[in-house]
This record gives structure tokens, sequence and C-alpha cells, in this order.
């Protein structure tokens, strides 16, 4: 069988047809990183010809690719998402963001998205930020009459603001598979996450006047109490304070600035006396499980690529554009279309470990004109916005069915009616971040150049 696909296709054939046996296998609920690592290994005996150079793969690969110091970035940035869960900040967040917030109409809706984006700040996970903000907001808005559409809605698209608002677990992945610097991505992705804030709390604020009924108020706060409400809040602006201002001075690398971030958030924690043993050994064993997911897929992915270079996949496909003289914009704009349709049925970390070594390769050598070493950063927040959209799409929306789940009486339908709203403020600011790069790269010229 296998003798008779090598005499029957060509090394290019077989690699392009291993998306397709890919996609399947994902149909099929395989594990992304067991499909990975399966197809990049037989596909790889398939071009060698033989078990020599799988055999050595799987002697050296693991080692080779996981000791990559700036892995240890990742289980660090998920330990800080656990202690901040723990500590109580998301709570602390909303409180004060309804403080000064909730008496507007549809208020509570853009507390709980603003206070998603300053838990964002310390936490790093989309789905983390979206679990510890729905436990705290969903009974306030259900308490004050707003609709299930709306309330899960906001909340599934403001979990998203967890990878938009640096610390990005997502993005660090994205910097270690493009070889890109952590420290000038986060930078870039500051001013596109602030927008991603303000373009969904415009969204509450048009939604809530379309569609009476849907929000309903609470009583406005005199100023002293709303300043009180800011002052359980300074943990968390001294955390970020340290963690990202910290990288952007140069103060701190990348992963001593997510080791300051741990231990910010556990004395938190700790001064709040939710840091017992137990609570410490479950999210040391959270952590431990989430990494070690991640570490496996970024091995099977590793294979998969090397599989996908041996077989000339990503060289021939660039040549292939450039002598077809397509357009860098319509190039750039199919693969972000590509993301959007991906989106309704893989999640962010399976998109990302499977376009972007094919793509990097192609869109770094096009001319969009900004200086070259800036495309590849620039793009990687194009593909974090994107990566962003297909965890609030249907049908495959891993906020949707988080937030879903702890809002009893609300259907599956509204959440998905009242997450496309906020579907539609992502494709808005994607495509002006596409048309105007210099947003993007703004703060990255400013602290870089």
């Amino acid at each position: 069988m296998l003798e008779l696909l090598t005499a029957t296709f060509t090394d290019l054939q077989i690699g392009l047809l291993s998306f397709g046996v890919l996609l399947v296998l994902i149909a099929f609920r395989i594990p992304l990183a067991a499909a990975m690592f399966a197809v990049g290994l037989l596909g790889t005996y398939l071009v060698a010809g033989n078990m020599r150079m799988m055999d050595s793969q799987l002697k050296t690969f693991a080692y080779g690719t996981l000791t990559n110091y700036s892995l240890s970035i990742i289980p660090l940035f998920l330990l800080m998402s656990e202690f901040a869960m723990r500590g109580g900040m998301s709570s602390a967040l909303f409180k004060a963001a309804e403080a000064w917030l909730g008496h507007k109409k549809g208020g509570l809706a853009m507390a709980a998205i603003g206070a998603s984006a300053g838990f964002g700040a310390v936490c790093g996970s989309s789905l983390a930020t979206a679990s510890s903000m729905g436990r705290v907001a969903l009974p306030e808005l259900h308490r004050a009459g707003y609709s299930g559409a709306l309330s899960t809605g906001a909340l599934a698209a403001g979990g998203t603001l967890g990878i938009l608002i640096p610390p990005s677990v997502v993005l660090v992945v994205y910097a270690i598979l493009a070889e890109e610097n952590i420290e000038k991505l986060f930078t870039a992705a500051f001013v596109p996450g602030i927008l991603a804030m303000l373009g969904y709390m415009l969204t509450v604020a048009i939604y809530t006047r379309m569609v009476p009924g849907s929000a309903g108020s609470i009583e406005r706060l005199p100023y002293k109490d709303r300043f009180r409400a800011l002052i359980p809040v300074w943990p968390v602006i001294v955390i970020f304070t340290l963690v990202i201002g910290g990288i952007y001075t140069g103060a701190f690398s990348p992963t001593a600035a997510a080791a300051v971030g741990v231990a910010g958030t556990a004395l938190v924690a700790w001064f709040k006396r939710a840091l017992t043993w137990e609570a410490v050994r479950d999210s040391l064993l959270s952590t431990a499980q989430t990494s070690a997911m991640i570490f496996f897929i970024i091995l099977a992915a590793g294979v998969f690529n090397s599989f996908l270079s041996s077989a000339q996949v990503p060289q021939t496909l660039a040549a292939y554009f450039f002598e077809a003289q397509v357009s860098p914009w319509t190039i750039l704009i199919g693969m972000l279309l590509l993301y959007l349709v991906l989106g309704t049925v893989m999640d962010s970390l399976a998109m990302i470990f499977l376009t972007v070594p094919i793509f990097i390769p192609i869109i770094t050598q096009l001319d969009f004109g900004i200086p070259p070493a800036e495309v590849g950063i620039w793009f990687g927040i194009l593909v974090l916005m994107s990566a962003e959209i297909g965890l609030i799409t249907p049908p495959v929306g891993m906020n949707l069915f988080v937030i879903n789940a702890m809002s009893k009486g609300v259907g599956i339908g509204q959440t998905y009616r009242g997450a496309l709203p906020f579907v539609l403020s992502d494709i808005i600011r994607i495509t002006v971040l596409v048309a105007f790069p210099s947003i993007t790269m703004f703060m990255v010229r400013l602290f870089f150049s």
C-alpha cells in the first residue's frame, strides 16, 4: 500500500494530500497532536523511502524541540493565570468597572468587557479569562435584567481579550513557530488589544439601542464609592506594570517577567488566604496538564512541518505565488479568510500550529510597504486576531461553550446570536489593521527603533 502511494504520487502531492488526511483525522476527533505526529512520521517515511530519517527524528527531535528555553515562558504564564483566578482579581476588576459603567445603557456588559481586558493583562489565556469573568459577571448581568444573548455573547467576546492583551500564551507559541521576537510581539499587540476592548464596548452600545429591552440598568453610584471600588484593583496594576513594563523597558526578559508575574499573583492569592496547599497543588497540576498538551502539540507540529519541508511544500507554494505575480494583499486576505473558515471548526492553537509554518515563508517575502523585519510581527497580530474570532465563531467557538455552560436557562442558539455582533466588530478591526499596518507597529517602532 505504501509502495503504491509513493509510486502514484510525487513528494509534493503527498505533502498536499497530508492536509486532507489531517483534517479527516481531526474530524474524527483524533487529538491534534496525535494526528499531526502520525501524519508527519508516515509522510517522512513516504518521502524518504526508508526508516532512517524517521528513526533520527524520534531519537533527537523531542530533545531538540523541548529544550528550547523560550518554551519555559508557557507554564509560567499558565501558572500566573491559575494564581490570578484564585486571588479574586477578576471579581475586583468587575466591581470596579461596574461602579463606573454599570449605570449606563449596556454598562454592565461593558464593565464585563473592560474587566476581561484587565484580567487578560495578568492572565494570558482566553478560556481562563472567560470562565473566571463568567463566574463573577453572569449572576450580576442576569440580576440586572440583561438578555441571555447579550450577557453570554459579551462575556464570550470579552474572554478573547485574554489572548489579545499581553501577555498572551498564543503569541508566545506564534513567536516560537515563526522565530519572532516575543518582546516585539507583546508590544505590537497592545494597541490592537485596546482597540478590541473599545470595539466590543461600542458593539454593546449599538446592540442595546437596536434591541430594546436587551439590557437592564443599575443605580448610579456616587463618586466616593466609585473611587473606593478602585482600591482592590491596585495589585493588578502593579503586576501588569512589573510584567509588561519590565518587558517593554528591557528590565526583564519575557521569561523573567513571567516568573515575576507568578510571584506577584501568588502573593496576592496568599494575602487573600486563597493560596492553600490544596490550591497550590491544583494550580500546579492544571498548569502541568495544559503545558504537556501544548508541548506535545509543539513536538508533533515540528515533526509534521519537517515532513512538509522534506516534501518541498512551503518552498513550492512560495515559488508559485511569486511566479504567478499575485498581489501580496490578495495573498494576505486569502490567508485571513482561510483563518475565518478554519475558526468555525478548529481551536486557535490548532490553526496556528497547522498554518503558520506554511504561511510565514511566503508572507515574509512579500512587499506590503513596511520594512521586511516588521512583516512577521504585523502578520502575527493579524493571526492572533483571526484566532480570537475562532473562539466566538459557531459551531466550535470554545468561549461560547464555556460561557453557555455557566449560564443556566440560556440556549446555545442564543449565545451564538449574541456573539455575532462581536464577530462583526472583529472583522472590522482586522480590516482596519490590514489597511493601516502602522497602527500595529506604532509602539514597536517607538520602543525598539
